[in-house]
């Protein structure tokens, strides 16, 4: 039967002897320029009035801001205090950020800011950043975050080694049996004091991050939806680390409260030991002065039983009042 298609088969292409197949194109990956990024970071050392001169010149006066949010015609100063750990101390310092769309400023303490380590290697991943102002001071404030959070990790840490310290004050004795008083405790309450005092610094250093966080969300506006989004980020992390900073000082704030209520009930105690004791030989005391006195007539010391006597009533008069504060529970 005619009619039929006829079946046409593919050939390939020879290929040419010792020849490869192209790659296929990628887009280029940014990378990191130290260039840029200078270009866009200016870091003044607050000790060195030639950077502050210079400063000065490129149209940024930090003593404008005085410590608080100022804006002008090219830049918004935002200050920022940085709570981070340096061994084992706790520091708190103020920065101050001036930001433009052109670049970014920042007033610190030493001219090379271990904080900011962790900024530049953010940068280095994310090499993007470096592009504008606003990616320079999004990963200053991500590193300011990070040091915060490490902060509230080392007060807690100090809660954890305290653990038996204070369930052995909340018991009243220590692993020998011996009652714990105030002086043992001392170096507890001091340490608890300090973790306190660490946790109240960095719940206000989160304030002032958030606080330049949203700004630096206002400025960027709808001009890079993909930093936005990650300032975005960054305000709920910053947010989380607050939050983590409140629980442990309500944490701090409870053991504070349980170890000041065990002291205070076993002060207690002891005064109750003492009245006990006064209120027991006091009617004895009462029978002694008496015949303490110096009276010409006393008729019980020719008795031949007075001596006796007067030794039963002193038991008497003592056992007593042990015997009422026994029955009205005061014993326990």
């Amino acid at each position: 039967m005619t009619g039929a298609a006829p079946v046409v088969e593919a050939r390939r292409a020879p290929h040419a002897q010792g020849t490869t197949r192209p790659a296929p194109l990628t887009p280029t990956a940014p990378r990191f320029d130290s260039q840029a990024l200078r270009a866009r970071w200016l870091q003044v050392d607050s000790r060195d009035a030639a950077a502050l001169g210079r400063a000065r010149e490129a149209g940024i006066d930090f003593s404008l801001a005085s410590g608080r949010v100022w804006e002008t015609d090219e830049h918004v100063y935002l200050p920022v205090v940085a709570t981070y750990r340096r061994g084992d101390r706790v520091e708190r310092e103020t920065l101050m950020f001036a930001l433009s769309p052109g670049h970014v400023a920042t007033l610190q303490p030493t001219r090379h800011y271990p904080i900011f380590d962790k900024a530049i290697a953010r940068m280095r991943r994310t090499p993007r950043l470096t592009e504008t102002s606003y990616g320079v001071t999004y990963a200053l404030l991500y590193a300011l975050n990070e040091a915060a959070e490490r902060v509230i990790h080392h007060a807690s840490d100090l809660l954890e080694e305290m653990t038996d310290e204070i369930e052995e004050a909340t018991l009243g004795y220590d692993r020998r049996g011996r009652e714990i008083g105030v002086t043992d405790m001392q170096g507890a309450i001091a340490r608890m004091n300090r973790a306190e005092e660490i946790v109240s610094s960095t719940q206000e250093s989160q304030l002032f991050l958030a606080r330049a966080a949203r700004h630096l969300r206002s400025e960027i506006a709808d001009t890079d939806a993909v930093l936005a989004g990650l300032v975005e980020t960054l305000i709920a992390d910053i947010d989380g680390v607050k939050e983590h900073a409140s629980f442990e000082h309500d944490k701090v704030r409870y053991l504070q409260q349980a170890i000041m209520t065990s002291l205070d009930v076993k002060q207690n105690q002891i005064v109750k030991v003492f009245t006990i004791i006064t209120a027991v030989f006091l009617p004895p005391t009462l029978i002694t002065s008496f015949y303490g006195m110096n009276f010409t007539r006393m008729p019980e010391l020719e008795w031949e039983l007075g001596f006796p006597w007067v030794v039963l009533v002193t038991l008497v008069a003592a056992v007593i009042p042990l015997v009422y504060i026994k029955r009205r529970g005061w014993l326990r």
